[in-house]
């Protein structure tokens, strides 16, 4: 169960990280008027979009900082349920916050935790931690 949620949440923690990114902040603090660096001025009838009073705050920013709270917390339950020492647990926990790396860490871990399982199973016969996907 808590695997699964683990797989789920990275994902869902990547495309927020990544609209944030690259859309949010953008809107936020580059394009428009009375943005902080003013790169460029807003479309024409879009105005409403970009600079300090942005929507993109509510519906980007905010949720990403609750969703990357949950997969905080279920990577600490996959890291206790799974035995992982403290480096694996930290790495994996930031990896929701560098735009992309997130994917690539859920995929090594999935591999990881999967080869893991087959050893166990192979070698004493024991039942497998339940995966997902």
């Amino acid at each position: 169960m808590s695997f699964g949620l683990y797989r789920v949440l990275a994902w869902v923690t990547g495309v927020f990280l990544i609209g944030l990114v690259f859309v949010a902040m953008p809107a936020r603090y580059l394009v428009g008027e009375d943005s902080a660096f003013a790169l460029l001025s807003a479309p024409q009838g879009l105005e409403h979009w970009f600079g300090p009073d942005t929507p993109l705050v509510l519906y980007i920013t905010l949720p990403h900082g609750y969703v990357y709270m949950a997969f905080v917390l279920v990577v600490i339950w996959v890291a206790l349920d799974r035995r992982w020492g403290a480096g694996r647990t930290l790495g994996v926990a930031l990896s929701g916050t560098i735009p992309v790396l997130g994917f690539v860490i859920e995929r090594r871990v999935v591999e990881q935790e999967r080869a893991k399982d087959a050893a166990a199973v192979e070698g004493g016969g024991q039942e497998p931690a339940p995966t997902t996907g």
